[in-house]
């Protein structure tokens, strides 16, 4: 989302000349231009120095006049190249005509839009387009403090996108799409891509993003939040990586909302039930404030639109200094008069002071709408690494909702488990000791979860295989242990729900 852009940006290709881009793509394949051609051609270390926003070691690799160096000279690199080069590569005068290049004087020309290689999940050859300079966005900081500039691939784009579930939908709404990644994600599993966004130059990007990249068109419309969906549309999945920054004012609108501290997520969560079908997705990145007295799993509880089961996961605490640390240096405030940049410093933390806020959390939030009459509603922190992507975690997330709130103890008791793939056992105790202290089951999938189970627990665990119910293992335990099985029947059900609630048992129904 966004405003008004300056006119000190640059002009932008023309969206309207698919023959154009779609040679422009051609060209850009044969030279190899891709995620794949990119780290063959730059080498490990400059590719992801590259993804840091530091440009030396690539230039150091493309020194030749290879047709793959020219091109990342020239989209990735914006540097200037000699007109003869270019036209060796690409159709240089249909792009100058459209505007994907200009011409600097004497025999160069340049880009007028970043062009990033990037690897869809089934090996698809897509392209981002963003404004130049500013492919990665976030805390490496991209120096620019134009209001209406719009960003490329960060990582809370490619988290958005690894978190998304990917089940086929006839409808899907990419909400502040910006560069439109995530728009370009849902055209490959959804029929109809709404796009919207408060900055029209972002719209127009988008555009440009799904055409270089061979998708289809989405339905692109400006407005901020809901505003541009009527009345009467709802979706099966909602994605939002919104402007979540809490900031005192609305100075950059690719990261600050206009809103009072987390207001924007807050309503952004709030109003996406009503926007949902039965058993659709809203899913987003957000930022919450802490805020002295109140616990912040509240705060975030009540959120949560009627009618929706909600999974909210906080990934990171920052304390407000940091917080503001990293953000005035993602504007390139931090390069600016130190006077200024203490000024702005000071402004960030007055707003915190004013608002009590003592920390600001950042994480994911997932919607689920259903018809159960106790929605569920899981908040918790887990700051540990993932397996990216989530997707199926997510989707399985809420499926192991639904087993658990269908059945009460009896009925898991009757039902079958199976432990699922890569989880290992690892037992806590002294040296030399007959028993462990604790043993831990830990995943090595999805959200790598651990969590500590008895030594019933872990028995049941490791000879779930699905052929025998939970009950018959238990009586089968109770008999090896000597303890009444009754009384294991009774005891042991939470125990199940946990391991099935937390992913690592799944039933076989």
């Amino acid at each position: 989302m966004g405003g008004v852009s300056h006119t000190s940006l640059s002009p932008l290709p023309s969206s309207d000349r698919a023959d154009i881009t779609a040679r422009l793509r051609s060209a850009l394949l044969g030279a190899s231009f891709t995620a794949d051609g990119l780290l063959d051609l730059l080498g490990a270390p400059a590719y992801a120095a590259l993804a840091r926003s530091e440009t030396v070691p690539a230039l150091r690799a493309t020194r030749g006049d290879t047709p793959l160096e020219t091109l990342v000279r020239l989209f990735l690199l914006q540097q200037p190249v000699p007109y003869a080069r270019v036209a060796d590569v690409l159709p240089v005068e249909d792009a100058l005509e459209c505007g994907w290049l200009i011409r600097t004087g004497g025999d160069e020309v340049a880009a007028s839009v970043d062009i990033r290689p990037y690897g869809g999940p089934g090996g698809e050859d897509w392209f981002i387009v963003s404004d130049l300079g500013c492919a990665v966005g976030g805390a490496g900081g991209i120096g620019s403090r134009e209001e209406g500039v719009v960003l490329g691939v960060g990582g809370a784009s490619t988290t958005l996108a690894g978190i998304t579930v990917r089940t086929p939908v006839d409808s899907a709404l990419d909400l502040g799409t910006g560069s439109g990644i995530q728009a370009l994600h849902v055209a490959q599993h959804a029929t109809r891509v709404t796009a919207t966004d408060l900055n029209p130059r972002a719209l127009h990007i988008t555009a440009l993003t799904l055409a270089l990249s061979g998708a289809p068109a989405a339905d692109l419309r400006q407005g901020s939040l809901f505003e541009p969906v009527r009345a009467d549309e709802t979706y099966d999945l909602i994605v939002s990586n919104p402007p979540f920054v809490i900031s005192p004012g609305a100075r950059l609108t690719y990261r600050d909302g206009g809103m009072g501290g987390d207001d924007l997520c807050r309503t952004l969560v709030q109003e996406a039930g009503d926007r949902l079908n039965e058993e659709g997705y809203a899913q987003f990145l957000a930022n919450w404030q802490h805020v002295e007295g109140e616990d912040w799993q509240d705060r975030l509880r009540s959120w949560v639109p009627r009618g929706c089961d909600a999974w909210i996961v906080q990934r990171e605490v920052q304390d407000v200094t940091q917080y503001a640390e990293l953000w005035l240096r993602d504007s390139g405030d931090h390069r600016a008069d130190p006077a200024d940049y203490q000024a702005r410093y000071d402004a960030w933390l007055d707003e915190f002071e004013a608002r009590k806020v003592k920390a600001v959390g950042f994480g994911w939030i997932t919607l689920r709408r259903t018809a159960a009459a106790e929605p569920s509603i899981t908040v918790e922190e887990w700051p540990h690494s993932v397996e990216q992507p989530l997707g199926d975690a997510v989707r399985e997330h809420f499926e192991r909702v639904d087993y658990l709130r269908r059945h009460d103890d009896a009925g898991l008791l009757a039902g079958h488990f199976r432990l699922v793939a890569e989880v290992v056992q690892e037992q806590v105790g002294l040296p030399g000791a007959e028993d462990p202290e604790h043993v831990v089951l830990r995943q090595h999938r999805g959200m790598r979860r651990a969590t500590k189970v008895d030594t019933v627990g872990a028995g049941f665990a490791g000879v779930c295989d699905g052929t025998l119910s939970a009950g018959r293992i238990l009586d089968a335990i109770a008999q090896l242990v000597g303890e009444d099985p009754v009384l294991l029947r009774d005891r042991t059900p939470a125990q199940i729900r946990l391991l099935v609630e937390q992913g690592f048992l799944e039933p076989v129904e």
